[in-house]
């Protein structure tokens, strides 16, 4: 399967809005979206012209912010979907909620690493354990009530034990619980829709996929 090996900033100004896909830079002044914000600023004041999106074009583009936002492969970013197009409720709250569930996501949320990348790269590692149990499948879907932790030798980690202190200053989602010092994390229960800070519209996502 391919993969994306260019400048994560290029995928940011594609979309034009912060993914998130370098962990501090994206918070700092040297992001790519932030240094572009004045410039872009400048070109709409001098009255520059805009290129009309057609209908399929507005879709195509949420479905790739919502994609890159998680770090995913089209293969299986379709998968999730189907899989949540099957179950009882709103079809795209049901998956952003699948999406929020994948450990990987999960090991990130909980600030265990500054990226989904990285989180993914950790726990194909095996460096976490889910209920005990070490897990290095990025993908695995978590459920309410289990227990996330580093592994007692990737406590010692100087990586680990870095995030785990950058964490301890910051706010985890509210379905989440974080002990930044044992570096582990509770699920305490399934991500509502106002948890998931993921900045698209999933109705037109929704819409996409089922043209």
């Amino acid at each position: 399967m391919s993969r994306y090996i260019g400048p994560s900033c290029r995928q940011c100004k594609a979309e034009g809005t912060k993914l998130f896909l370098k962990g501090d830079r994206c918070y700092s002044a040297k992001c790519a979206i932030t240094k572009s914000e004045a410039g872009a600023n400048a070109k709409m004041k001098k009255g520059r012209p805009r290129t009309k999106i057609s209908e399929y074009g507005i879709r195509l583009r949420e479905k790739q912010k919502l994609r890159r936002f998680y770090g995913m492969h089209e293969a299986q970013f379709h998968r999730i979907f189907e899989i949540a197009n099957k179950m009882t409720g709103q079809t795209g709250h049901n998956f952003l909620q699948l999406l929020e569930r994948r450990l990987d996501n999960v090991v990130y949320r909980l600030g265990f690493a500054t990226s989904r990348k990285q989180a993914r790269q950790l726990v194909l590692h095996g460096h976490f354990l889910v209920n005990g149990k070490r897990v290095d499948i990025p993908s695995f879907m978590v459920s309410a009530g289990d227990v996330v932790a580093a592994t007692e030798k990737s406590r010692e980690t100087a990586l680990l034990k870095e995030n785990a202190e950058v964490a301890a200053a910051r706010t985890v989602p509210q379905w989440l619980e974080v002990n930044a010092e044992k570096i582990e994390g509770k699920v305490i229960a399934l991500p509502a829709r106002d948890q998931i800070d993921a900045p698209v519209t999933e109705q037109l996502v929704v819409e996409f996929y089922a043209r």
